[in-house]
């Protein structure tokens, strides 16, 4: 009313003919409130991410149930590895008309090992993990493309890339057991001349005095095993250094790399094709993985 006063008639009234000037909009208040935050952003956070399959899924639906042997491992925590899978099935042998995948064979011995050491107290990963193979009794176990890294990322093609994200996954959980007793083992089946039987070989990096007696004390179990169960056959593996390995190189946690034989090798093949071999190799690392705990300094 003040910007029109000399416009206005009586009582305030307009005046037809005359221009009245309109104050300007004055901007609207909201009313404040409290931003939200998204619930999934909040509280949520720290709920833990599932690192790996249920027992069920790893182990299949005959071996799925595990049950306490001993606490001989508790508050230990390993990082099995098994080599190569998915788009590369590593080394390959010919079995009569069938074809013997490393990664297959290395996959079931390492899950066969992951559950007596959780039969014993340990805490296990397993870093690649297969969601439909299981523990198979199988002669040959059939190849498939469908593993994964733990959490649940696609396997590269890519040599390098499929290394770092091996060792990328084991060192980002070896930051959640500091102080905690921690060992990766890695296990591979080689691929040489058809005519040469190899023993078993175990790797360590040639700074890690940690790792060289992890490999021993396995290695001695070996030795025993061999003499006890094949007394006319001599046991010739051995424990070098090799720092070159990518995996053993730039793994956070004391690492073994263990070559199980040559997989084009008919004699060598018995010790993959029989299930109860493949146990009986699980069986031996554990052995030599508790022997290690238990002469911890």
């Amino acid at each position: 009313m003040a910007l029109n006063r000399a416009q206005l008639g009586p009582r305030n009234s307009l005046i037809s003919g005359k221009y009245y000037r309109l104050p300007a909009k004055q901007p609207t208040r909201k009313k404040a409130t409290a931003a939200k935050a998204p619930a999934a952003a909040t509280a949520r956070t720290s709920t833990k991410v599932k690192t790996q399959l249920s027992t069920k899924q790893l182990f299949g639906p005959r071996y799925g149930q595990v049950s306490a042997r001993s606490r001989q491992l508790s508050g230990t925590v390993f990082y099995l590895l098994s080599g190569h899978g998915g788009p590369d099935p590593g080394a390959v042998g010919k079995y009569g008309s069938n074809q013997l995948a490393e990664d297959e064979y290395a996959y079931d011995i390492t899950t066969r090992l992951a559950r007596v050491l959780m039969e014993h107290g340990a805490k296990v990963h397993l870093i690649v993990q297969d969601p439909d193979d299981g523990i198979r009794d199988e002669a040959v176990l059939q190849m498939d493309r469908d593993e994964i890294t733990t959490p649940n990322l696609t396997i590269p093609l890519n040599h390098v890339a499929r290394l770092r994200q091996y060792t990328n996954a084991i060192n980002r959980l070896h930051g959640r057991y500091k102080g905690a007793y921690q060992r990766m083992i890695t296990l591979h089946i080689d691929s040489r001349s058809a005519g040469l039987n190899t023993d078993v070989f175990f790797y360590h990096h040639d700074k890690s005095p940690v790792g060289k007696r992890l490999a021993n004390n396995i290695h001695q179990v070996f030795t025993a095993r061999y003499k006890r169960s094949q007394p006319n056959r001599p046991y010739v593996g051995t424990v070098s250094a090799r720092s070159s390995l990518y995996v053993v190189r730039n793994s956070h946690a004391p690492t073994v790399f263990i070559e199980l034989g040559n997989i084009r090798n008919d004699k060598d093949q018995r010790r993959f094709v029989i299930p109860d071999n493949r146990q009986a190799l699980a069986n031996w690392i554990c052995e030599g993985l508790i022997a290690d705990y238990r002469g911890r300094k």
